[in-house]
C-alpha cells in the first residue's frame, strides 16, 4: 500500500520554488548492491516513487522511515500497470508538495528505464532533478552467473538490446548480431526468446552458440537456464521465465559451467510481486487530474 499517505498532507504547497526530484537506480535485486550515494539519498527522501522490480528489502533497510511510499510499477499484461503519463505528473506534483522526491528504479536508470519520458516532464516544469545510477541487470546477471561479457578470447563486445514481437531490427542488424563478434544480452525478451533464436539462425548463427536466461539475477531466488539456439527453437516454444528475465547470448555464455558460484535456486518463486491495484493511488492521481477532468478509475 501506499505508506501513511492518508495522513500526509500532499496538497499543501511548499511555497518556496518546490522540491528536487532524485532519480535513483535500485540495482538488479540484491540490496547490497545499492549505491553509496543512493542509499544515503532514499535515507532523505519525503516521498519514494518506486518501480516494481525494487525489492521491499531495499525499502526496508534504507528508506526514510517517515517516508511516503508510492508504487508505480508497470507489467506486461497487467491492468494494475501505472500509465508513464501519470507517473510523470505525479513527480511534477509532489514538487510542490515535498523538498525530497525519490523516483527509485530498478536496475539502472539509463537503460530501458522510461527516464527520458520523466526527464522531460520534470525540465518542462522547470523542476530540479539529479541522476543517480545504479549498477544495471546485465552487470549483476554477469557477475551472479560468473560469466564475463567481453571475455578475451570470446568477445569483442557487448551489446545490450531488447526484443518484442515484431521489434524493427533490420536483416543486416540481424546478421551483424549472429556472427556473434559481441555478446548480446536482451532485457525485456523472455516472451519472444524462440523468435530472437529463429532470426538469429535465419540471419547465419551457429546452431551450437550458447546462451543463459538469468531470471531474476542477484536476488536469492536467482534461477539460471542454459540451451543453444538450435535446441531453444526446435524445442523451447513454450518455454516460459520468471520475469525480470536477461539473456546473455554468445560464447561467454559457455563459460557458465565453469565459473557459477552461485546454486541455482529451482523454486522458482517470485521475489519481485506482481503489482497489485491500490485504491489510494488512483485516489491520488484522480485528484491530480481533476483539472484536466480525467479519472483512472
Amino acid at each position: 500500500m501506499i505508506t501513511d499517505l492518508k495522513n500526509k498532507s500532499i496538497y499543501t504547497p511548499l511555497g518556496d520554488g518546490g522540491g528536487k526530484v532524485f532519480l535513483v537506480g535500485a540495482g538488479p535485486g540484491d540490496p547490497q548492491l545499492l549505491t553509496v550515494k543512493a542509499a544515503k539519498t532514499l535515507a532523505l527522501a519525503d516521498v519514494i516513487v518506486t518501480d516494481r522490480l525494487v525489492g521491499k528489502a531495499i525499502i526496508d533497510e534504507y528508506a526514510n522511515a517517515s517516508a511516503i511510499v508510492i508504487p508505480v510499477g508497470k507489467q506486461g499484461g497487467s491492468n494494475a500497470s501505472t500509465p508513464q503519463f501519470e507517473i510523470n505528473e505525479l513527480l511534477v506534483k509532489l514538487s510542490h508538495q515535498y523538498k525530497t522526491i525519490v523516483r527509485l528504479k530498478g536496475g539502472d536508470t539509463s537503460l530501458f528505464s522510461n527516464i527520458l519520458d520523466e526527464l522531460e516532464a520534470l525540465n518542462n516544469a522547470g523542476i530540479s532533478y539529479e541522476i543517480i545510477p545504479g549498477i544495471t541487470a546485465a552487470s549483476g546477471a554477469s557477475a551472479y552467473t560468473g560469466v564475463p561479457l567481453t571475455a578475451r578470447g570470446h568477445a569483442t563486445g557487448v551489446r545490450i538490446l531488447t526484443y518484442y514481437t515484431h521489434t524493427a531490427i533490420s536483416d543486416e542488424a540481424w546478421k551483424q548480431f549472429a556472427s556473434f563478434e559481441d555478446t548480446l544480452v536482451f532485457y525485456m525478451s523472455g516472451k519472444s526468446l524462440h523468435e530472437v533464436t529463429g532470426k538469429l539462425l535465419d540471419a547465419g548463427a551457429g546452431a551450437t552458440i550458447p546462451f543463459i536466461v538469468v531470471e531474476q539475477a542477484t536476488t536469492p531466488n536467482q534461477y539460471v537456464y542454459q540451451s543453444t539456439l538450435q535446441d531453444f527453437f526446435n524445442n523451447g516454444f513454450d518455454k516460459t521465465f520468471i520475469s525480470p528475465a536477461i539473456v546473455i547470448m554468445g560464447k561467454v555464455a559457455g563459460l557458465y559451467e565453469q565459473f557459477k558460484w552461485i546454486r541455482n535456486n529451482n523454486s522458482r518463486e517470485h521475489y519481485f510481486k506482481p503489482l497489485e491495484d491500490y485504491p489510494e493511488l488512483i485516489q491520488l492521481l484522480n485528484d491530480f487530474q481533476k483539472e484536466a477532468n480525467v479519472s483512472r478509475a
